[in-house]
């Protein structure tokens, strides 16, 4: 690191201190000028209502933030330790890398491949063990920078490359050819496949981190990693995924403490070769589907990842978070606002998560274990809970006091930063933005999964100009779509109504009301 490096460094140091306390100043400042009937709306139900909800939602972050905190200091270095024990003994005796690209630009491609490529060779260099790379691409000029970069690597025989080529019909299919190519290849039994996306950047040692765990665990059928980020666009961006992925990492490693895991993230995941190669799972993965009871059969578009860990989930293998391990994604959001790419990734993402884990809670605590298993159902319960205060405050406004939102800003301002305060047991820094962003993920977050839960037979990729058709008549679609409208329409103001009633905001007009108002 040179003389300029560290004093940027530094600079931006500096800046997020300064970042920090003003953030603390105005926070004690605003405390200190709001009124006293600001702290009491007049209703005791209320308060108890929103101190109820606040005690599970925060109770519920704390209980994942120790659980994160026994993996992660406790239960996984232990595993670490044994790993590295058993040596060479833990590793398996063949290892695969399919990558899959389309639509990257080159830079990118050239970035990832190279840190494939490098990883293959000194892990085959150290161990003498075979890693084949297969790469599943569309474009052939994307084949011969990736031949180029072999070329100019001097690989050892034991590091092979071999090339699939498909039409650009998507993720699905892309990843369909790479398995049955590597089932091609006859794995050994123990032989382990990573699955890595054409803008997910690979550390050092990272095959030899995670292929270890598989002998440490024989019941082990996948695994994923931590993920950093480097985001091209504006600064906002960057907060956003940063604060995003470290959120991510409590999470997983919660969820991991029960050997299961909430997403096998398709940026970097790695399977036991034979379950890759199984056909039930090339099938599932290719082409995954489900029945709903009002829009009937659709197809699954984009969430490969999520088929593929459900596929696992149900098999009844077991998942983990391998935490000291990162994979550096390329991030390159879909629009130049940051409002509409936030609001058109939250809708891929958690249109892949209701898609699937409707079923995976139906497997049961049984098959999931209880803790993941009720992470899955709180993915559902979160989307209406979140909304809970924002709700209750403007029913407030307009019932019991004008003031209430202003004691409500305070409210938010003060827990969020609290909540990120906590996230730097998960990454070295924090950004005074984060509780903004935190509280926009919250109630724009819960907006648009509410949105999705009404409509999930409406999909989109967000790289390629792909979406769902439907073979549904003009009119049938124009009245499921009217029949979604309607459903969100009226749980929403069920929602709402219910929420008011509960907390005493609102007042359920008596018997001799509707008497009067009838006669």
């Amino acid at each position: 690191m040179d003389l300029n490096d560290r004093q940027f460094i530094d600079m931006n140091a500096s800046r997020l201190w300064q970042g920090h306390m003003l953030y603390i100043l105005v926070l004690a400042a605003y405390a200190a000028a709001l009124p006293a009937l600001a702290w009491d709306p007049n209703s005791k139900d209320y308060i108890l209502l929103i101190g109820f909800i606040a005690i599970w939602r925060y109770s519920w972050w704390f209980i994942n933030v120790a659980r994160f905190l026994i993996y992660t200091k406790i239960r996984f270095p232990k595993w670490r330790r044994q790993a590295e024990e058993m040596g060479a003994a833990a590793l398996p005796s063949e290892v695969y890398l399919l990558v899959t690209s389309f639509r990257i630009d080159t830079e990118t491609t050239r970035l990832v491949y190279t840190s494939v490529i490098d990883e293959a060779k000194n892990f085959s260099l150290k161990y003498n063990i075979p890693v084949v790379i297969l790469a599943s691409i569309v474009e052939r000029s994307d084949d011969v920078l990736i031949r180029q970069l072999l070329r100019e690597s001097d690989l050892p025989d034991t590091v092979r490359y071999v090339s699939v080529r498909i039409a650009g019909t998507g993720k699905r299919d892309a990843l369909a050819y790479g398995f049955r190519a590597i089932s091609s290849q006859n794995p050994a039994p123990d032989a382990v496949a990573a699955v890595i996306d054409g803008d997910s950047m690979l550390e050092e040692n990272l095959i030899e981190k995670c292929a270890s765990m598989f002998k440490l665990h024989p019941k082990l059928g996948a695994l994923t990693t931590d993920e950093l980020c480097e985001v091209q666009g504006h600064w906002k961006f960057r907060e956003w995924y940063s604060m995003r992925f470290a959120q991510r990492h409590i999470y997983m490693s919660a969820v991991s403490l029960s050997k299961r895991v909430l997403t096998l993230t398709g940026r970097m995941s790695m399977f036991k070769a034979s379950i890759l190669t199984d056909p039930a799972f090339i099938e599932r993965v290719e082409l995954d589907w489900i029945d709903h009871w009002r829009l009937g059969r659709f197809k699954f578009l984009t969430g490969d990842d999520k088929s593929s860990w459900y596929h696992v989930l149900k098999e009844g293998y077991e998942m983990i978070y391998v935490p000291d391990v990162k994979v550096v994604t390329i991030e390159t959001p879909p629009d130049p606002s940051f409002i509409k790419a936030s609001i058109t990734l939250m809708r891929r993402w958690f249109g892949n998560m209701l898609r699937t884990n409707g079923r995976a809670i139906r497997l049961g605590p049984k098959v999931m274990n209880f803790f993941p298993w009720l992470s899955t159902l709180d993915q559902r319960l979160s989307m209406w809970t979140a909304l809970t205060g924002f709700t209750l405050t403007v029913l407030s406004t307009f019932t019991v006091t004008p003031l209430a939102p202003v004691y409500y800003i305070f409210w938010m301002l003060l827990t969020r930063y609290i909540l990120v305060l906590t996230l730097l047991l998960s990454r070295d820094r924090v950004s005074p933005i984060w509780p903004f962003f935190l509280y926009y993920n919250q109630l724009v977050g819960s907006l648009v999964k509410i949105y999705v839960f009404f409509r999930l037979d409406k999909q989109k990729w967000t790289r390629q100009k792909t979406t769902l058709k439907s073979d549904k008549s003009v009119w049938l679609q124009r009245f499921t779509n009217f029949g979604s409208f309607y459903i969100h329409l009226f749980s929403f103001s069920l929602f709402v109504v219910a929420l008011g009633v509960v907390s005493g905001v609102l007042e359920v007009p008596s018997f001799y009301f509707w008497y009067n108002l009838t006669h």
